[in-house]
């Protein structure tokens, strides 16, 4: 591609972008924004986006998922069936057409690809099925923003799998995560897969694929001695549930707290240690309240609290329902002398306290000496809080640390959850309807550009690893006005042509400067610069990450170029 007819706007500047991903693709003419969260790409992004793709498809293809395009607009009746209509929340775009009938505009496509297999599979004979689609997806995200890391539309690649049985889903499982794994190495990234929670989706058992980078929203639990990695709403934090015996400790007191509100405010008014208090916070899970316990210098975890009680929505509830139970504003709610039952959930690190302080229910008190068994009861004791650095590894006893990450992909075993709510059956081998056993399987097409900046960029612009760049070589002229150097550049570009090299000659008639710099910016990992030593038939060969240089002979250049090129990702 001559790079004078291309559409390649860079820019020096773009104003109040805050991740390196955002301001780099703006920068170097890759994509533009239309609307908040909604962007165009340009030539060299659209390309850089096909590469991604063809990987996903090569490995989708490998392990012998099709590929299928589904509809973007979505029927509500389909929605209404499974529940997530209204338990998708504000994210899912609804619009009514000219009919007033309302649709949903795809954000996933489990309901859609539900409905598809429940009419057209009706035997085992045809399991398992595992189709998959690269497709424009659609979120009302409440604050959009980093560019392709968190946008309204991105383009993602989904897939399902359909099973007669569970061992059948566990191979296909394992099949996609394999693929994954194949997919993000290719692509160039530095990742964990990360146990996870399924969220608005659904279903048991669900990794995620986390690039690490300092600009991740969510954070990843890693142990230092094995290969565990989980997000942080489902790190495993190993404690026992039993309740330890408790050993007599002095009557219950009452004592005033004017003011004090916080755990830190509690704990130095009374001269304790935080780990000595106990949170209680009221949540609503499914609509019911229940009292969540953890230790003052722990945080619930609210995905836990969720599951433990298998539930689909989990919300702290709001004041007037605190006050009605507790009797008391938030900060002096505890667990003895509710105004109304409720039940009652503790962590393991609650459950082996001997004596904690709690709220007392009542405004500027909290109670000193509370026991479980003798002062209040729990009903459900289970890993409620977030895994904290420094806590054990619950595979191999190792220490937790702590990393950022950006979710790149997200694999799910849904099991029944949306063929027994829309009654997707098929016959087994009995002749007996069953419904079919699920899986689900996401990758941010888009989101992994970003991704991939984020980890390959230096002061200068981006550094596109290999298999994702828009082209592999940036071939320059420095100044096309020189008879000779137009001519040796003119000539390597038709020979890299014929080789099947994808090259962008930059044969504009800009200040050696401006091609060098838009060259860094660009982040294209092999450059070879025609410039002073043109007439003595020699160029300049380079890779943009090592910084690694060579002055070479045309005839060189085209039989050294392939090493070159392999050597491109290495630092």
């Amino acid at each position: 591609m001559r790079q004078k007819n291309a559409l390649i706007p860079t820019l020096r500047n773009v104003g109040e972008a805050e991740m390196v991903s955002h301001r780099l693709l703006l920068r170097g003419g890759f994509i533009r924004q239309l609307a908040a969260g909604v962007y165009t790409f340009l030539p060299l992004g659209f390309r850089v986006l096909h590469k991604v793709e063809k990987i996903v498809r090569e490995e989708m293809d490998r392990i012998g998922a099709q590929e299928l395009l589904l509809p973007v607009l979505h029927p509500a009746e389909l929605w209404h069936e499974s529940g997530r209509w209204e338990n998708y929340g504000p994210e899912l775009f609804k619009i009514n057409d000219r009919h007033d009938r309302s649709f949903a505009m795809g954000p996933t496509h489990e309901e859609v690809i539900t409905d598809l297999l429940r009419g057209e599979i009706n035997s085992y004979k045809k399991l398992p099925m595992a189709l998959y689609q690269i497709q424009t997806k659609f979120r009302d995200e409440k604050r959009p923003r980093s560019g392709l890391l968190r946008g309204r539309e991105f383009v993602m690649k989904d897939a399902y799998s359909f099973h007669a049985d569970r061992e059948s889903l566990d191979q296909t499982y394992e099949d996609m995560f394999g693929a994954y794994m194949n997919i993000f190495t290719r692509v160039g990234l530095d990742f964990r897969a990360v146990e996870a929670d399924a969220g608005a989706i659904g279903g048991k058992g669900t990794h995620e694929f986390m690039a690490l980078s300092d600009a991740g929203e969510d954070t990843i639990a890693i142990c230092e001695a094995c290969d565990y990695a989980a997000n942080i709403e489902m790190a495993e934090v190993v404690g026992n549930e039993e309740v330890s015996d408790k050993t007599p400790v002095s009557e219950r007191e009452k004592i005033a707290t004017p003011g004090k509100r916080t755990i830190e405010e509690v704990a130095e008014y009374l001269d304790v240690e935080p780990h000595q208090l106990v949170k209680s916070l009221l949540f609503t899970v499914d609509g019911e309240p229940v009292l969540v316990l953890v230790r003052g210098d722990h945080e619930v975890n609210d995905v836990k609290v969720k599951n433990l009680l298998e539930g689909a929505v989990c919300e702290l509830a709001d004041e007037e329902t605190v006050r009605r139970i507790a009797g008391a504003s938030s900060g002096f709610v505890g667990p003895v002398g509710l105004k109304e039952p409720v039940k009652i959930l503790a962590d393991h690190a609650v459950m082996r306290m001997n004596e904690m302080i709690t709220g007392a229910n009542e405004a500027d008190a909290h109670l000193m000496h509370v026991q479980i068994g003798r002062d209040f009861q729990v009903d459900l004791a289970g890993d409620l809080r977030n895994i904290q650095e420094g806590d054990a590894c619950p595979r191999c006893g190792g220490t937790i640390q702590f990393k950022r990450g950006i979710e790149v992909g997200h694999v799910f075993k849904l099991g029944t959850r949306y063929s027994e709510a829309m009654n997707a059956r098929f016959l087994d081998e009995n002749g007996k309807e069953q419904p079919f056993i699920m899986g689900c399987y996401g990758i941010g097409v888009s989101r992994t550009v970003a991704a991939a900046i984020e980890q390959h960029h230096d002061e200068n612009g981006i550094i596109w690893p290999v298999a994702i760049a828009p082209y592999t070589v940036h071939l320059i002229a420095v100044n096309m006005k020189n008879e000779d150097q137009a001519r040796l550049a003119e000539a390597l570009y038709e020979e890299l042509n014929k080789e099947g090299i994808e090259v962008l000659f930059d044969d504009r008639k800009e200040r050696a400067g401006v091609k060098f710099k838009d060259a860094d910016l660009l982040g294209i990992p092999v450059r070879i610069t025609v410039g002073a030593k043109a007439g003595e038939g020699l160029v300049e060969i380079k890779l943009r990450r090592s910084g690694e240089s060579k002055e070479l002979s045309v005839e060189e250049v085209l039989k050294e170029l392939p090493e070159w090129i392999k050597r491109a990702d290495q630092k």
